[in-house]
């Protein structure tokens, strides 16, 4: 592949729109363990003959061996979901002998997927520096973008090796339910149409899939070198709001200690009047009845998931196909994840909370007209592509003010990235400071030189920065110097705030909590600096309305 050609935007998770993710098997060369090797990505890539062996609550397993890190991939932590489709799973099953855990499991059900998908998906993959020596390296759990309705934890992105290298630490990825398989809220058409609580769960069985997970990360967690009381999760876009919503969690308290958000935040979840009118507009795309929901759970999975791309969503911000996320279904959800205030459960846990500055050019970037806009077709765009409701002649006249030296097209991106889910991560954070709880904010600023650097800071940029995974084709960041000092950076912020809480560290300037009345925030850049309220025009405007979570309404 050619690292300095930029692959398109759909190919990267994130949560505004449809994605998938390159399938590493594209990517691996022939070999006895299947290893991946990229040129110029040796230091990342190598492997060599070893095969460590680990032992877990269902049986023994066999990895690899990665520049001395030892990999784990595919061990499960479920039961095949086509047997509780709908509901939490059931436990992995037993096997004797010793399980090859050489490749990645299959991804959960979902369309434009190019590696293998299943109901079986429940996998997630371990790399550590050792087994069994009882050094408890703090955990770090990656939970992968797509929204909720796509991706998987087997990009070549999220390869742990490095991280492990630099932080010898326990880098742990995974794979979850998705879309209608783990976010279908049924409950409310089955008590009344059947009177019965078999879907009660339904609406959540994502999340209690992450769940499961981390009860399977703490239970083996000196198994893989690791400390059980020292777990950080990080992800981004939807990885993030999933988290976001996991720190609202009661089932989810003491499974992890930190978490490390990028690009992604759940401020509200979907209302059960909002959810259960996506799931009967599911139902009559799929010609069902309430009273014959049983057929779900032996529907092919090919036509829930055609079905669900099939459905338009009522809601205007959504992009022409049925919405899936976290309800607040009073079972696992009690309440709204950042709605009134942070939750209180995690008032304890630090917290770190990102945004690329550029994101929307990942989603509508794309499109050669968005980069040769006139003053006179701005208003029609920005009105099709910003969420937020607010006159598109304010806004126009607002950046004009702010910065009378962007063209139209730049205009139209920074104000289509603060109009979307930026005011999201302003409300965590501001959530976060009245409660009195720590908060790292970072803007990423740096922009990918490729494409002669059309694409900025967009959305899904600093996943390579964190997992210093830049040599990896997908990271769309190039190469050079410069890519690597901000990789070092934000590798080693990570590595930081995973051993103590905080990300400071000497590569980077102090690093203070967020506060309302400075509003410090780390500027990513080659150069780094904390900035006070960076973009505070453009936050000022886009508080003048109600900021409303994707899939609320």
């Amino acid at each position: 592949m050619n690292n300095n050609k930029i692959l398109p935007a759909k190919d990267i998770g994130n949560s505004q729109g449809d994605s998938s993710t390159l399938d590493r098997r594209q990517l691996l060369k022939a070999g006895a363990l299947g290893s991946l090797l990229l040129a110029g990505a040796s230091r990342v890539y190598g492997a060599s003959d070893e095969y460590p062996l680990a032992s877990t609550r269902s049986g023994k397993i066999r990895g690899t061996s990665q520049q001395g890190i030892k990999v784990f991939r595919g061990i499960p932590y479920g039961g095949d979901t086509a047997k509780t489709r709908f509901a939490p799973a059931s436990p992995e099953l037993p096997w004797e002998g010793v399980r090859d855990a050489l490749d990645y499991g299959a991804a959960a059900p979902q369309r434009g997927k190019e590696e293998p998908t299943a109901e079986d998906c429940l996998f997630l993959n371990v790399w550590t520096p050792a087994l069994r020596d009882g050094k408890r390296r703090p955990i770090l759990v990656y939970i992968h973008g797509g929204g909720y309705d796509n991706g998987s934890g087997s990009s070549g992105l999220y390869d742990g090796t490095n991280l492990c290298l630099r932080g010898d630490l326990v880098v742990i990825t995974l794979n979850h339910r998705l879309n209608a398989f783990g976010y279908l809220y049924l409950a409310q058409l089955e008590a009344r149409a059947l009177g019965s609580r078999e879907f009660a769960a339904s609406g959540n069985v994502g999340q209690w899939d992450l769940i499961q997970a981390l009860q399977w990360v703490k239970q083996h967690a000196a198994e893989f070198g690791g400390d059980a009381d020292n777990i950080t999760l990080f992800g981004q876009s939807g990885g993030g709001a999933k988290i976001a919503s996991l720190m609202a969690t009661p089932a989810a308290a003491g499974l992890f200690h930190r978490v490390f958000t990028m690009s992604g935040q759940q401020v509200t979840a979907a209302g059960p009047r909002a959810a259960t009118q996506r799931a009967q507009l599911l139902l009559d795309t799929l010609k069902l009845s309430p009273k014959q929901l049983a057929q779900l759970k032996t529907l092919p999975m090919e036509a829930i998931i055609a079905a669900t791309q099939d459905t338009k969503d009522p809601s205007r911000i959504e992009n022409n196909r049925l919405y899936f996320g976290p309800v607040l279904d009073n079972h696992l959800l009690h309440q709204h994840p950042f709605y009134p205030e942070a939750p209180a459960q995690s008032r304890r846990i630090p917290m770190v909370i990102g945004n690329t500055k550029d994101e929307t050019r990942a989603f509508l970037g794309g499109d050669p007209k968005n980069h040769n806009l006139s003053w006179e077709e701005l208003p029609a765009r920005l009105e099709l592509s910003q969420y937020s409701d607010v006159n598109p002649q304010v806004v126009i006249d607002t950046y004009r003010q702010l910065y009378p030296h962007y063209t139209p097209s730049q205009v139209f991106f920074a104000a289509t990235t603060a109009g979307r889910s930026w005011p999201g991560a302003i409300q965590e954070a501001e959530a976060r400071a009245r409660q009195g709880a720590p908060a790292y904010v970072y803007q990423f600023d740096w922009g990918s030189p490729l494409d002669d650097g059309k694409w900025g800071a967009f959305h899904s940029i600093d996943i390579a920065m964190v997992f210093d995974t830049i040599h990896h084709p997908q990271a769309r960041t190039g190469t050079s110097p410069a890519a690597q000092k901000v990789a070092d950076q934000m590798s080693e912020a990570l590595i930081a705030f995973a051993r103590t809480g905080n990300p400071n560290h000497k590569g980077i300037p102090r690093w203070k909590p967020y506060s309302l009345e400075k509003r410090e925030t780390l500027v990513v850049n080659e150069k780094s600096q904390l900035v006070n309220d960076p973009r505070g025009g453009e936050r000022k405007l886009y508080a003048q309305v109600p900021f409303v979570q994707r899939g609320t309404f």
